[in-house]
């Protein structure tokens, strides 16, 4: 009696996994019950002939993985060809055993045995058009003395700088070889998030590197570029970027150009799945500049412009929910003579939907010089349309557009710009490059050198920032207080 309820209880948990697997069976998708059946008869009948026999895979399952993987290896063949390594070389002359602060043409003063420094890097660059032209990011390069670019076949040849742009962390650099193949440029503004993309380069030294991910994000602004003065509309995604990345490209899958991967977020230094590509709606205007002209030149509206929040709506009554808000204009500027107002609000550009700040500053600079740009502006719920002919941005005749009352040449700091006079960890801030006499700024007591730091308690990065204190200061006749970095001694001086 025993051995027979041993046998029913058996059969009974034998029909109940029976039942539960057939239960999970028919609750899988058709292509997935098809597997689960194939891998159950594979199984049982390897059970039955006591033979090991390999899982058969339903080659319908794959099709669309496979024309996925056939378009990545498509695209790989297309564009690595385009796609080089840059090798750089720097020669520094140093002095040990000098004071800190000291700039450098006086370091020699002092008796210090000057020293010969090498360093070296390694990015990587598009070609963009078959005579030679490569185009890369700026901190690729910067400051290297020699430079070398390795082509997909193992050649190695010279290159030689065309032109920087440190304000969009864009270069062009020329090589002179026969047989290149140039990369296509697409549309980036076209792009949405979640199409696939490609990232080629040379991540850590290792040549013609190609990864895959999608686009995460658009219109990102991190504040990276020049000291977070830059102009960023960076593209996102999670294709893996590495070190030696840098200047490499960013594809569709039709095998076009949209980015040029510039920089990751990543706590580590490596891929943490955050990149960042400059889209090439931004660096096409840079590269054509400087091929034609070898230097950028952009346009210039003469307005401080923010984006449109929730915050600016309640306190200003705007009657839109997005645009560029106009902070203030700068008298007998391109703005101002176009007839644009404080508390204007530029909802398209050239037709197109202006979605804020950020977007406006980038297209304005994207323009040259003497080029007219169409406004669609909400003025207290009034549409208006305003046709504006920019002038050139230059950062000093930014500045002597407001009267040249101020009486100093000014030039941002930059990496190039504090080395040159002889400061060291300088993020932010205005270098005095010449003074006039009897002019505010030599009242004041400053000097060639000197850093202004900060005006009327704001940090200053530009020199609009310091245009418009100084022009709103002088309008309500009040002095204007200024920290002064000079050498290691920080400073107050006021200008009358």
């Amino acid at each position: 009696m025993q051995n027979t309820w041993k046998n029913v209880s058996f059969a009974l948990s034998a029909m109940i996994v029976g039942s539960l697997v057939t239960t999970v069976v028919l609750s899988l998708p058709n292509g997935l019950q098809r597997g689960a059946v194939a891998q159950n008869n594979t199984v049982a009948s390897g059970a039955a002939s006591g033979t090991n026999t390999q899982l058969a895979v339903d080659r319908h399952d794959l099709t669309h993985a496979e024309s996925l993987s056939n378009a990545f290896r498509n695209v790989s063949e297309v564009i690595r060809p385009c796609v080089v390594s840059i090798s750089t070389l720097q020669t520094e002359l140093i002095r040990r055993n000098v004071p800190q602060g000291i700039p450098p043409q006086y370091q020699r003063l002092f008796g210090a045995p000057v020293e010969e420094l090498e360093r070296s890097g390694m990015g990587s660059g598009v070609i963009v058009s078959t005579d030679g032209y490569i185009l890369t990011n700026n901190h690729v390069i910067e400051d290297a003395d020699e430079l070398t670019v390795e082509l997909h076949d193992g050649r190695k040849v010279p290159g030689s700088l065309v032109g920087t742009d440190p304000q969009t962390d864009l270069a062009v650099v020329k090589i002179e070889t026969p047989g290149l193949q140039a990369a296509n440029f697409g549309r980036s503004d076209n792009t949405r998030v979640g199409d696939w993309v490609l990232a080629i380069g040379s991540p850590f030294g290792l040549e013609q590197t190609v990864t895959a991910g999608i686009i995460s994000g658009k219109n990102r602004i991190q504040g990276i570029i020049a000291n977070g003065d830059g102009f960023e509309d960076f593209l996102q995604t999670d294709a893996a970027i590495n070190p030696g990345n840098s200047g490499g490209a960013l594809v569709n899958l039709r095998g076009e150009l949209i980015g040029i991967n510039t920089a990751i977020l990543s706590r580590t230094g490596a891929s943490a799945g955050i990149g960042f590509a400059i889209p090439v709606s931004l660096a096409k205007p840079v590269l054509e500049s400087i091929i034609e002209t070898g230097e950028v030149q952009r346009g210039y509206l003469g307005a401080q412009v923010v984006s449109v929040t929730p915050e600016r709506i309640q306190g200003f009554n705007l009657k839109v929910n997005s645009g560029a808000l106009v902070g203030g204009v700068l008298e007998d500027q391109p703005a101002d003579r176009a007839g644009l107002q404080p508390g204007d609000v530029v909802v398209s550009l050239d037709g197109k939907p202006c979605q804020g700040g950020p977007q406006l500053r980038n297209y304005i600079a994207s323009r040259r010089p003497g080029t007219s740009v169409t406004m669609d502006v909400d003025r207290n719920g009034q549409r208006l349309k305003f046709r504006v002919t920019l002038d050139e941005r230059r950062e000093i005749a930014m500045f002597d557009a407001n009267g040249g009352r101020f009486g100093a040449e000014l030039v941002p700091v930059s990496p190039q710009t504090a080395r040159q006079y002889g400061y060291t960890n300088l993020r932010s801030g205005l270098i005095v490059a010449s003074v006039k006499d009897g002019t505010p700024a030599a009242q004041a007591q400053l000097d060639v050198g000197d850093v202004i730091v900060e005006a009327a308690g704001i940090r200053l990065r530009t020199i609009e920032q310091l245009a418009d204190v100084f022009e709103q200061m002088k309008k309500n006749d009040q002095p204007l207080r200024m920290i002064v970095l000079r050498g290691n001694t920080r400073m107050l001086l006021v200008l009358e």
